[in-house]
């Protein structure tokens, strides 16, 4: 046994917790930057009364909004925007794009640099200092976990397209306040895709080479919540219980992911969300069941005693509910129930979003196998992208 493991120095969680960020803010300063979405925070009630606690204290506000996944050019311009106001704090309340967008303001408010330079394969190979603007975040929806892992997510689509990390153990959260009532008003497709990502992160990272006890142990509690909450909060978005147990789960899927790393399907998602215009969650919710059917075949035609067979076994029992069957069954009643879920769920083909069945090809030679059980070879990608388009 060997590990580190890191994690939000401070996790504030509760349904109504956003009523106390103006107190966690004024611990740290009261000139803050608000990254936001283009405006669904914005029209909301929570808004109203937290920019009301604003005016009635000391805090003094802007905002930078955040209209979709950020690409270099929107974290420059929010950072040269901001740079002569500096704030003491910046605090980013939204979905997983909103979180890494303020992730990496913070981190390239003090640098004076474009953040493209320190992108992980991407950049110039400059290494980030580490330093940053205290940092918040505040998720309303549960799926990526952005709120507990150290790398901001930066895209730049198209033909040369990438979808890069801007990473440092530095940029995990100072905080991450989890309000499970910020989820309440999210679309039924949204609450799916990102349940299903949140899904997704805590399987890969449960059956990661880099897996360590305490890991295992978080994705093992995450995914217990989301055998018991995923499919009911898809069905009734107002259960307040399963969206508390969903937006635990997605914490739980960013502590894990960034302490053991992640699989194919994620590197999948790295490679198709730089060159198409793809919603995150819906590109691992297509590609979670394919490529865990393909890689449980793999391990037992290589090696059928392996201890990643089990791993499958022992979340499979989660889902199914008892224990009295053996390994193969547990593991594929799992891939099972994940196909099940994508069809309970309605989504869509990734041809439906854009996708060009013409570019596996290219999509194959930048998908990463990193920490994935086997490594995959490229026809047995190709055939992973040939179910989910």
């Amino acid at each position: 046994m060997d590990f580190n493991l890191l994690f939000p120095e401070n996790i504030v969680f509760g349904a109504g917790r956003l009523r106390s960020l103006p107190k966690i803010i004024s611990e740290t300063g009261n000139r803050i930057l608000l990254v936001t979405g283009k405006s669904s925070f914005l029209a909301s009630r929570y808004w109203d009364v937290l920019s009301n606690q604003f005016s009635q204290g000391t805090i003094s506000c802007k905002i930078a909004p955040i209209p979709g996944e950020p690409s270099p050019g929107m974290i420059d311009k929010a950072v040269a925007e901001f740079q002569d106001y500096m704030p003491e704090v910046v605090v980013a309340i939204g979905g997983g794009s909103v979180l890494d967008a303020g992730k990496a303001i913070s981190a390239m408010l003090p640098i004076h640099e474009p953040v493209k330079k320190y992108l992980e394969g991407v950049g110039d190979g400059g290494v980030h200092p580490g330093k940053k603007i205290p940092f918040i975040a505040v998720p309303t929806t549960a799926g990526t976990g952005s709120e507990a892992t150290k790398n901001a997510v930066i895209s730049q689509i198209g033909v040369n397209g990438f979808k890069k990390s801007l990473r440092h153990n530095n940029f995990i959260p100072d905080i991450a306040l989890i309000d499970p009532e910020l989820c309440l008003n999210c679309p039924e497709h949204i609450t799916a895709w990102s349940g299903m990502d949140a899904f997704t992160q805590l399987l890969e990272s449960y059956l990661s080479t880099n897996a360590n006890p305490m890991t295992d142990s978080l994705a093992l509690s995450g995914m217990g919540m989301v055998s018991k909450y995923l499919e009911r909060v898809v069905h009734d978005g107002n259960d307040l219980e399963a969206r508390s147990g969903m937006a635990y789960a997605a914490l739980c899927s960013g502590i894990t992911l960034a302490n053991a790393g992640l699989g194919t399907v994620h590197g999948f998602a790295s490679s198709i969300g730089g060159r198409f215009d793809i919603p995150h969650g819906l590109v691992c919710a297509s590609l979670m069941g394919p490529t865990n059917e393909m890689t449980f075949n793999t391990l037992m035609k290589n090696d059928p005693d392996s201890p990643f067979i089990k791993k499958y076994a022992r979340a499979g029992k989660l889902f199914f509910g008892s224990e009295d069957r053996d390994d193969v069954f547990y593991s594929e009643f799992l891939i099972n129930k994940i196909h099940d879920l994508s069809l309970a769920f309605n989504l869509p083909k990734l041809n439906d979003h854009g996708f060009d069945p013409d570019c596996i090809e290219e999509i194959i030679a930048k998908t990463s196998n990193k920490y994935n059980p086997v490594q995959l070879l490229p026809e047995e990608l190709n055939r992973i992208l040939e179910k989910a388009v």
